[in-house]
């Protein structure tokens, strides 16, 4: 075999490693999603510990729509494992539509894109325990980590999305946020993605 064809048959070999490899992530991510969806079915019919995964440390909590967006399933525990599979509710706040603010943490490239186009008066949906609870987007704004913290108690259900910013950043990581604050909506009429 020349030289010239060794180097060849080398790349094309690596070619089709990177796009195999690739192509896992993608698998890998559409399985764990349609797995994280059975269980949010299970949970939704009765079983309270439906993990998405036997191994798994975390169950589904509830379903958020956000307009021009796909309906996402919320993990509970807003460790980096379960950011990695979607939006995840911080332990440390309340169940979404509960009295008290809820804190719904997502990636700024994956799930929570869509936050990048919302605006006060967009309507949110949450669904959890069969009750479908409306919320309208009252304020949005990007905030520092480093000195800003999120107030946990409100007087009636809340929800605060919170993701990184900016959204098209090169390096991951930064200290600010995008943060979408939503109150409990009066009327679900005009409220966006159908019952």
């Amino acid at each position: 075999m020349t030289r010239a064809r060794a180097f060849a048959l080398l790349a094309a070999l690596a070619g089709v490693t990177c796009l195999a490899a690739g192509g896992w992530i993608y698998l890998k991510a559409s399985l764990a999603q349609a797995l994280i969806a059975h269980a949010w079915e299970r949970r939704e019919h009765g079983d309270a510990h439906a993990r998405p995964w036997p191994w798994a440390d975390t169950v589904p909590v509830a379903r958020l729509w956000v307009p021009n967006g796909p309906a996402l399933y919320v993990l509970e525990g807003d460790s980096g494992r379960n950011l990695a599979f979607g939006p995840a509710h911080d332990p440390a706040s309340v169940l979404p539509g509960e009295r008290g603010n809820s804190v719904i943490a997502g990636h700024r490239d994956t799930a929570f894109r869509a936050l990048r186009g919302l605006q006060p008066g967009d309507r949110l949906r949450i669904e959890r325990g069969g009750r479908k609870v409306w919320f309208a987007v009252s304020d949005v704004r990007v905030v520092d980590s480093r000195r800003t913290r999120i107030a946990l108690s409100a007087e009636r259900p809340q929800l605060t999305l919170v993701t990184c910013y900016p959204f098209d950043a090169l390096v991951p990581g930064g200290p600010l946020r995008w943060v979408v604050t939503a109150d409990l909506a009066r009327s679900a009429a005009g409220a966006g993605p159908s019952d």
